[in-house]
């Protein structure tokens, strides 16, 4: 494995941050979301903005993950967005760069996500993920997450709720 950072994400890393969701959804979603919708969610100019707006607000903690100096994967998370309780976390994202995924670098964030979502003193982790998704669904279940009996709908897709207790 190559040299590995993980820094966190302030103003002015918004190109960087929709760069690599933009790419990241272009090659992981284009057999689950319509072209249209594809589309749409991968305006970089839109993604940028809207990481413009997630980083001046401070909100969510979100996380580049630099392999040999050069921005490969984005994570974020914050307080879940569900009314869960105080105690549960809520994964947002996590994106990487196809040229190096499968290599060890998503698992290296999930470890550095699932530490720092402890230290800030939650017990548990939610997040939802596409049902068509089995690629990331089998990562998650990898480092320990369970599938929940319950469902919602984003996009016109089914999405499932996976939980972990940290």
């Amino acid at each position: 494995m190559n040299k590995v950072k993980i820094i966190k994400a302030i103003s002015g890393d918004e190109k960087v941050l929709a760069y690599i969701q933009t790419q990241s959804w272009k090659t992981a979603f284009h057999h689950i979301l319509s072209a249209e919708e594809l589309e749409k969610s991968t305006n970089i100019d839109n993604v940028e903005a809207m990481y413009r707006k997630v980083l001046s607000h401070g909100i969510v903690h979100l996380e580049i993950e630099l392999v040999d100096e050069k921005p490969h994967c984005i994570a974020g998370w914050s307080q879940n967005r569900n009314q869960l309780g105080s105690e549960t976390a809520e994964l947002i994202c996590i994106h990487s760069l196809e040229n190096q995924r499968r290599q060890g670098y998503g698992s290296v964030m999930m470890k550095h996500l699932l530490h720092e979502i402890k230290q800030a003193g939650y017990s548990e982790v939610i997040l939802w993920v596409f049902e068509k998704n089995q690629i990331a669904r089998n990562f998650y279940e990898k480092h320990g997450f369970v599938l929940k009996d319950k469902t919602k709908e984003a996009q016109g897709i089914v999405e499932l709720l996976y939980s972990k207790k940290i």
